[in-house]
């Protein structure tokens, strides 16, 4: 490689640097719950997606211990060759049955959530197709769409008036309407049913991420129950390291939407099945969630009462009802300082910053969970309002 070559990539870098855009991997050496040890500090977290604590539930962990009796550690090939297990198909009837997205629904399950969208978006669109996409989706899903070589129209966030007049300008064999369930950054809820009647109307796909909202919207079922909706059209992914506090993910749709992504989506077909260990601790998951409706309602009152706390800060509460409750203040390096600040005061709070969410609207993104006791919430706030009276005395 050439010296100039490597310049180029630390020039790149420290301009990175500079800006405040650069990001560092920080070690969590023990996790008990909310509290985590962190670069060697004791926090009390609100960074992670573990929205009904279960990630250290006894019960799953229980699970996982027999699965590795039975199962060993690893799946050994793809679920095409011989990786999928009896383990990996009950778990999917279980998903299918449990979030059904429409009659007689299928599931597949998949490493991750980015590999699950890659694997939807190839397989039902390809060149001279056409995807309309929320501005404000998860990289996946324009990754997604790229992959396939669809043409990629993107309309504003959360606007279906604004989908529809794209959808109605595309002249393309095959659409796709793909957006977020509940934004990973933003935490509000996309207008799931006339997104649905836009494909009903134009003979289009619904493609729904619902990575935030299973587990914690629909009684647990996710964002489709939540808003009552059913079918064929549909084509649903949930994430299974989030609400359900595991690995993996998986898609729910009609038979005929799943058979082609198993017959020919790359992101499926060479892939390394997840561990046979997983999918039994996943079914211990899933029993969690379906009675977890005093995890839920404990995770809405926490959020009820950070909502009211927070709407006194400075910064910019976004409206959101959802466990991920974002603060915008605008700057990176304001987010960085916020943060830091936090964890002084033993938080453990991510700023977000450009290219995650879009210039200028660089945040802390809080996430609540059924772990957290009404202390924590308000503790929280009290070092937030503690950092905003410190603000407010540095510009005095």
């Amino acid at each position: 490689m050439t010296q100039a070559a490597l310049a180029a990539l630390d020039g790149a870098l420290a301009a990175r640097r500079s800006a405040g855009l650069a990001r560092r991997r920080r070690i969590v050496e023990t996790v008990d719950g909310v509290r985590v040890r962190v670069d060697g500090r004791d926090l009390v977290s609100f960074a992670s997606n573990d929205y009904l604590g279960l990630a250290g539930d006894p019960a799953l962990a229980a699970a996982a211990r027999d699965g590795i009796k039975r199962w060993g550690v690893g799946a050994g090939a793809s679920h095409l060759v011989s990786g999928h297990t009896a383990a990996h198909q009950a778990l999917e009837d279980e998903l299918a049955a449990y979030v059904a997205p429409c009659a007689g629904a299928r599931a597949l399950s998949f490493s991750s959530g980015y590999l699950a969208n890659l694997a939807i978006l190839t397989a039902l669109a390809g060149r001279g197709d056409v995807i309309v996409a929320d501005r404000l989706n998860h990289a996946c899903l324009n990754d997604g769409a790229l992959l396939a070589r669809a043409d990629l129209v993107r309309y504003a966030h959360g606007d279906a008036q604004a989908a529809a007049t794209r959808l109605a300008a595309a002249s393309k064999r095959q659409r796709l309407i793909a957006t977020d369930a509940v934004f990973s950054m933003d935490g509000d809820v996309a207008p799931l049913p006339e997104l649905l009647a836009l494909a009903e109307n134009h003979d289009a796909w619904l493609v729904v991420d619902d990575a935030h909202g299973f587990g914690v919207l629909g009684d647990g079922r996710g964002s489709l129950a939540h808003f009552g909706l059913a079918s064929p059209r549909l084509v649903l992914m949930g994430t299974l390291g989030k609400a359900a506090g595991v690995a993996g993910a998986f898609v729910a749709a009609h038979p005929s939407v799943i058979e082609t992504i198993l017959q020919t989506a790359r992101p499926y077909i060479y892939t390394t099945a997840a561990p046979p260990l997983l999918a039994e601790a996943l079914r211990a998951a899933l029993r969690a969630i379906r009675d977890g409706a005093s995890r839920r309602a404990h995770l809405f009152a926490l959020v009820e009462r950070f909502r009211q706390g927070a709407a006194r800060l400075p910064w910019r509460l976004l409206p959101s009802s959802t466990a991920i409750q974002p603060l915008v203040c605008e700057d990176a390096a304001r987010a960085l300082s916020l943060a830091a600040g936090l964890a002084q005061r033993g938080f453990f709070v991510p700023a977000i910053r450009p290219p995650t969410v879009p210039a200028g609207t660089a945040r802390l993104r809080i996430c609540l969970s059924a772990a957290h006791s009404p202390g924590d919430v308000d503790a929280l706030l009290a070092a937030l309002a503690d950092l905003a009276a410190g603000t407010r005395g540095a510009v005095a």
